[in-house]
């Protein structure tokens, strides 16, 4: 008997899946071949993507080569002007316009390598947009597509005559040909909606596939408002003789913010250094090493409290040991469900490095919570401007800004700011600061702070951008409302758009995370 015919070495092994970093540059490479003289995306574009909505993003992959993709996003398509562009529906391609409590999918690009055009992989690609729609309970798929074909009639038609043309299957055009027969209807024909495409003469059809399995849910609704009600606590610094006085002192101000039915609540950098005031160790660098030896009852303390009063929590930050042995000064989010986030402290102040022996950490990190994408930036790090800006570029609608300072001078850097990262970037950040003092502690005797939240400039706001402010240096809660809803209709259509505005042809942030 012969042996057995070996058929794995015919198989070709055409596979549709979710897009992946290790992907990025292989697909600038296929865009570079599909579309020659358009300019390809940039890797931050496609980081962006995956960051903000990775499950739109799908490739084709054969024999592990990538031979298609395609990338979408999630909108509300009747808040677009009806002669949107491609960079209005995208953000200049950044995506960070995605809203996930959206309606419909946006398709803003599929290409395939012209060598496997007879493959129907352009079908796969769309088929699995219309999986995605359906599994999400999307109203319908919309895209911009091109005419590529246009360029060889526009001397002798307009591009309305064109098209109804190609749909009478009189003419043939790649794109529009495509897309008519996956079900695709024509709502109307956008002029300048892509800059660099000449072949198209700036035109694209407007199209849209409706998902006739959707399902309207009450839950989903033209939101007038989306409030977030955060407690922010202006924390005394007083002798304690134990860590259960700090615990008790932790546990008054929490349950403070619940009965306001707040949805944070935000206490200030470094509040463990009280604890300092009975360990009675006189060197700092000792004193620092003995506060790291409450790591675990501090997170074991916030994330109870976190539970049984149904609230997340800023819990300022902590100073934490690590394997390494060095000591990082952290900011932990603490969620009502029980799990924990962290984020390092960036920037190392020089004071903290004299006395303390402080390392940095290195990454920004955005969190999902029950109130939407927030980022934490421990108090020097916010006089950074392009870690805020990063952390929006990644989604965050609210930057917590846990302090300590012992003048008014340093206070006033982070607060002027936390205020100029909320107008620049078109968020609201907030800041919680330690007042009062502890006498006989080196390098944490005395405390300023003016704790508050800040908003936006513009109409919708609150006057002056300020949200709401404790009175200086004494110990107390400042409870106020942002409005998630107001903050994304005015990026959209604000007096002034600073995101959208950027001119990101001459000036980019370059995030090396």
């Amino acid at each position: 008997m012969s042996d057995e015919l070996d058929l794995t070495k015919f198989e070709h092994r055409l596979e549709i899946r979710q897009m992946e970093r290790k992907d990025i540059d292989r697909i600038i490479q296929l865009q570079s071949i599909c579309f020659p003289g358009m300019e390809p995306w940039k890797r931050e574009h496609l980081e962006s993507h995956l960051e903000i909505f990775p499950e739109g993003q799908f490739c084709a992959e054969l024999n592990g080569e990538i031979i298609g993709s395609c990338s979408s996003l999630i909108i509300n398509f009747d808040e677009y002007d009806d002669r949107h562009t491609w960079s209005d529906i995208t953000d200049d391609g950044y995506i960070t316009n995605h809203n996930p409590d959206g309606y419909n999918l946006y398709g803003i690009e599929v290409m395939v390598h012209p060598k496997y055009r007879k493959m129907k992989v352009g079908y796969r690609l769309y088929e699995e947009r219309k999986e995605l729609a359906r599994r999400m309970n999307l109203k319908s798929i919309i895209i911009g597509g091109r005419i590529p074909n246009y360029h060889k009639y526009a001397d002798e038609m307009r591009p309305r005559e064109y098209v109804e043309q190609v749909r009478l299957h009189k003419i043939y055009d790649p794109v529009l040909s495509f897309q008519l027969l996956n079900e695709f209807t024509l709502m109307r024909i956008n002029p300048n909606y892509l800059e660099d495409d000449l072949a198209s003469q700036k035109y694209a059809t407007l199209m849209e596939w409706n998902n006739v399995d959707y399902h309207p849910q009450t839950k989903r609704f033209y939101k007038t408002a989306h409030p977030v009600r955060i407690c922010v606590v202006q924390y005394m610094m007083r002798k304690i003789a134990s860590f259960e006085d700090f615990a008790s002192q932790v546990e008054y101000f929490v349950d403070v913010a619940a009965d306001a039915e707040s949805d944070f609540a935000v206490f200030p950098e470094i509040m463990t250094t009280q604890l300092m005031s009975f360990l009675n160790e006189k060197s700092p660098s000792q004193a620092v090493r003995r506060v790291t030896e409450f790591t675990e009852p501090y997170i074991e303390l916030f994330t109870t409290l976190a539970v049984r009063y149904n609230i997340n929590i800023i819990g300022g930050s902590h100073f934490v040991k690590e394997e390494d042995e060095n000591i990082y000064n952290i900011a932990y989010l603490f969620r009502r469900d029980g799990t924990i986030e962290k984020q390092y402290k960036l920037h190392i102040t020089p004071n903290e490095r004299k006395w303390w022996g402080i390392s940095a950490g290195d990454e920004v990190n955005v969190f999902d919570t029950d109130c939407g994408k927030i980022s934490m930036l421990i108090c020097y790090d916010v006089e950074f401007p392009e870690l805020a800006r990063i952390a929006t570029d990644k989604g965050a609608n609210i930057i917590f800004t846990p302090f300590c300072t012992e003048d008014r001078q340093g206070y006033l850097r982070v607060r002027y700011c936390a205020q100029a990262r909320a107008v620049e970037n078109q968020i609201y950040t907030v800041i919680a600061g330690t007042v009062g003092n502890l006498p006989q502690t080196e390098n944490m005797d005395i405390q300023y702070a003016q704790s508050a939240i800040f908003a936006p400039s513009d109409f919708e706001y609150a006057r002056d951008g300020i949200v709401g402010e404790t009175n200086p240096n004494i110990e107390m809660v400042l409870i106020g409302d942002v409005d998630l809803e107001i903050l994304r209709r005015q990026r959209l259509s604000g007096t002034v758009r600073q995101l959208k505005d950027r001119r990101k042809d001459l000036y980019e942030v370059k995030y090396h995370g």
